[in-house]
């Protein structure tokens, strides 16, 4: 059995907030369990090509997106999105405060894995 409180997960600047590991690859569980929060009145451009991720907003409100604009979804707490074919995205955090989540990624993150937000295409890992 795991016990591992928030304070004492790794912790990931991941480019536009803070990632608490609180379960990675080495616990061998095949996912991975976060607690991540999005600065507010942030836009990340990601894509996870190698993971799959489920997200369950536990506080705050933004948004995801397409990139094509096709499609944009409202995220408050009580809101889970899942990227069920390693989709393109933007993440929105509204300005007034942080958005906070619950990610779930399989397989597992190693740990250490962050985004690039500086360049031109979709920040992937």
């Amino acid at each position: 059995m795991l016990i591992r409180t928030k304070e004492e997960a790794p912790v990931v600047e991941w480019g536009n907030g803070l990632s608490h590991r609180l379960l990675l690859q080495a616990d061998r569980m095949g996912f991975s369990f976060c607690h991540t929060v999005v600065r507010a009145g942030t836009k990340s451009r990601l894509e996870y090509r190698r993971h799959l991720e489920a997200c369950y907003c536990i506080t705050g409100q933004g948004w995801i997106s397409l990139p094509d604009g096709s499609a944009t979804h409202e995220l408050r707490p009580g809101v889970l999105y899942a990227l069920d074919r390693h989709d393109a995205h933007f993440l929105i955090a509204a300005p007034d405060a942080d958005l906070e989540l619950i990610s779930v990624f399989n397989p597992a993150l190693q740990g250490g894995e962050r985004h690039n937000l500086d360049q031109d295409e979709f920040s992937h890992y």
